[in-house]
């Protein structure tokens, strides 16, 4: 079996080992050691990326075998090989996996709930409690965590005898016996994992719930921890700088600029539609009776309108009474309507001719289309 170094020293980022064992495996290698510091995947966690003999680690599993690396190159056995983790990634779960253990902790603690789901991904965690809470009482569990973060008490892991675990009060998803290994956030949380964690609750620096939704009668929660909470801050500092840059506003008045912005837009809107109403009575009074096709081609702000202007030109028309809203570049979208001819029936024949999609009903079809104004007033003058 292999000596599994990340329980004696999580924050061992380098170590040498004897290869006990290399066997192809598809276009990987697999490889034995007689020790590791790689972490295999389990619980939710991710395997360890890094190099071991200058090649690059590319999935650890523990199989009955020992702890088995799965390598892009093979290794001599019997040699001495030296392997190094890729630290930052170690660290970052590390980090996120201890906070949700102090999430969880403080929502047993407080309310009874079981963490029934957990997956550390490559920019967040999320977890699942067996109960809802509201987004209050969310908050009040992310200010516990962080001010367990800001003790920063000691983070310990041991194999107790299996006779003391009966008397023994943890955290577990599931009914354990044997190499049970249990993680101890002094003062704040006891449970069953299998994982690295940091030696001491400062080293996460801080949390943050970033989502939360009801799921299967319980919630799911997004945090992030530590350097992920702060390449998230650093993020979302350059977005506030640069919306404050372009609202001219101070970054801690940048709300109530944005929603003077949305008044203003919804004026104008307001503004556009009347007038476009406006002149959608004026084309209206222009409309004359016809017996070929109508067709008009402009900008409508207001849809209702342009639909109103299609059903006055249907009474009008012969044939068709066709509206179109756009310009060459961007396309057009359109309405057509009639009293006589069945629009269903002729709309692949319409959307052939001017390179466009849609339908609709016998009297209507709506789309949209690609061909240009003076397409348009051909086909229909044709």
């Amino acid at each position: 079996m292999t000596l599994k170094l990340y329980d004696l020293d999580s924050h061992l980022k380098a170590f040498d080992a004897i290869v006990l064992n290399c066997e192809p495996a598809g276009e990987r290698w697999r490889v034995i050691l007689d020790q590791t510091a790689f972490f295999p995947e389990g619980g939710g966690q991710p395997a360890d990326p890094g190099t071991l003999g200058g090649a690059a680690v590319l999935d650890v599993q523990e199989e009955p075998e020992g702890i088995a690396h799965y390598l892009s190159a093979p290794l001599p056995v019997g040699e001495t090989v030296h392997g190094e983790l890729d630290w930052p990634v170690r660290f970052r779960r590390m980090q996120s996996h201890t906070a949700e253990h102090l999430f969880c902790g403080f929502a047993h603690k407080r309310y009874g709930y079981e963490n029934v789901g957990f997956h550390l991904g490559e920019d967040a965690v999320i977890f699942d409690l067996s109960g809802e809470l509201t987004w209050a009482q969310l908050l009040e569990l992310e200010r516990l965590v962080n001010e367990a973060i800001w003790a920063d008490v000691p983070v310990q892991t041991e194999y107790p005898d299996p006779a003391l675990l009966p008397n023994m009060t943890y955290r577990s998803k599931l009914e354990l016996t044997e190499n049970v290994r249990i993680v101890t956030i002094e003062g704040y949380d006891v449970c069953a994992c299998c994982a690295p964690h940091v030696q001491r609750t400062g080293e996460i620096g801080a949390a943050k719930i970033i989502d939360a939704m009801r799921h299967r009668g319980g919630m799911r929660i997004t945090i992030l921890a530590g350097t992920d909470a702060q390449g998230d801050y650093d993020k979302r500092a350059e977005q506030v700088k640069a919306i404050s840059n372009l609202l001219s506003a101070p970054r801690d008045e940048i709300v109530p600029a944005v929603e003077k912005l949305l008044q203003e837009k919804e004026a104008l809107e307001r503004t556009l539609a009347e007038r476009d109403r406006k002149l959608c009575d004026m084309r209206l009074r222009s409309l004359r009776a016809t017996p070929g096709n109508i067709c008009i081609v402009d900008e409508f702000e207001d849809p209702v309108a342009m639909r109103e202007l299609v059903n006055a030109g249907m009474e009008l028309a012969g044939g068709v009474c066709a509206a179109f809203s756009g310009n060459d570049a961007d396309g057009y979208r359109y309405i057509i309507g009639s009293k006589t001819v069945d629009l269903r029936a002729e709309a692949k024949a319409i959307n052939a001719a001017l390179r466009g999609k849609g339908g609709g009903k016998p009297t209507m079809i709506q789309g949209s289309c690609e061909a240009t104004k003076a397409e348009i007033e051909t086909y229909f003058h044709a």
